[in-house]
């Protein structure tokens, strides 16, 4: 495998390392051997160009040949983008991570500033913050979200500080403005938002707290990560409003109100447990 350049999802190639692919085989939990068939056929498999996509779909592929629990774990950020088309999936996923961490959450909010309505993807408040979110959705992963983004988020968080969010901000809370993304951000992006002091997070950023390792240490994957649900299914539970996985455990009568019968609820309740190891 030395000296292999892969293609990424934004068009540039960069040197393919083994450590890369098998440190994020172990993070979803495969077992030491499944990782090493995965490397060894990849070994036999690999040339030059090669996509980021195509050695997902070889490594998932074979997770799903050992049916094993980290096929689930290992799809987690296209999981993330199959939220969509549209943007609110994600931004009730964004709001019920904010509720696990203790934040009280609101979803698709129109708020008056001082000139004009601002409508807030999510706002989520405990008892020493007061976090505007601006959640920007893309079902691309070579999308960055670059600089305009948080330069019009600024300016729409400067008119609404004039009306203390439309009345809605107690006067001992300080506002925090973030915005998350599921991709990436450009660096401009995070320059200007570190100068005027917006949160940044995008999938990988920042180190400790960024989109994936929030979803990892919450344990609050998307359903759209089982393995056990067809794509159809999962667009029908979105439609009814349920995004993250292990709520269906409390609530399998979803689950048979889409068809799926008694079996196939064994399963993919199944598969949601051993999300959570």
């Amino acid at each position: 495998m030395s000296n292999i350049y892969i293609t990424k999802s934004d068009g540039t190639e960069e040197l393919f390392k083994k450590e890369k692919l098998e440190d994020s085989l172990k993070r979803a939990g495969a077992r030491g051997a499944e990782i090493k068939e995965i490397l060894e056929h990849l070994g036999r498999e690999l040339v030059s160009g090669m996509s980021t996509s195509d050695i997902y779909k070889h490594a998932f592929a074979l997770l799903q040949k050992f049916e094993s629990p980290a096929a689930a774990k290992y799809s987690l950020k296209r999981a993330v983008m199959e939220l969509g088309p549209s943007g609110f999936p994600f931004e009730k996923f964004v709001a019920e991570i904010l509720k696990d961490k203790g934040y009280k959450t609101e979803t698709n909010l129109m708020l008056r500033g001082s000139c004009i309505e601002h409508e807030i993807d999510v706002l989520a408040i405990n008892k020493n913050k007061f976090v505007i979110i601006e959640a920007k959705f893309h079902n691309d992963q070579g999308i960055k979200t670059d600089s305009k983004v948080p330069l019009y988020v600024n300016s729409r968080i400067e008119d609404l500080r004039k009306s203390n969010f439309d009345g809605r901000k107690p006067n001992n809370l300080k506002d925090e403005p973030w915005i998350i993304t599921n991709t990436k951000f450009s660096g401009s992006a995070k320059a200007y938002g570190k100068c005027i002091g917006i949160k940044m997070i995008d999938w990988n950023f920042p180190r400790g707290e960024s989109l994936r390792e929030l979803i990892e240490d919450s344990g609050l994957h998307p359903l759209t990560c089982l393995t056990t649900l067809s794509k159809k299914e999962k667009g029908e539970l979105l439609l009814k409003g349920v995004s993250i996985s292990k709520h269906l455990t409390d609530n399998i009568e979803l689950l048979r109100s889409i068809g799926i019968n008694s079996a196939r609820i064994s399963k993919v309740i199944n598969e949601i447990n051993n999300l959570k190891r």
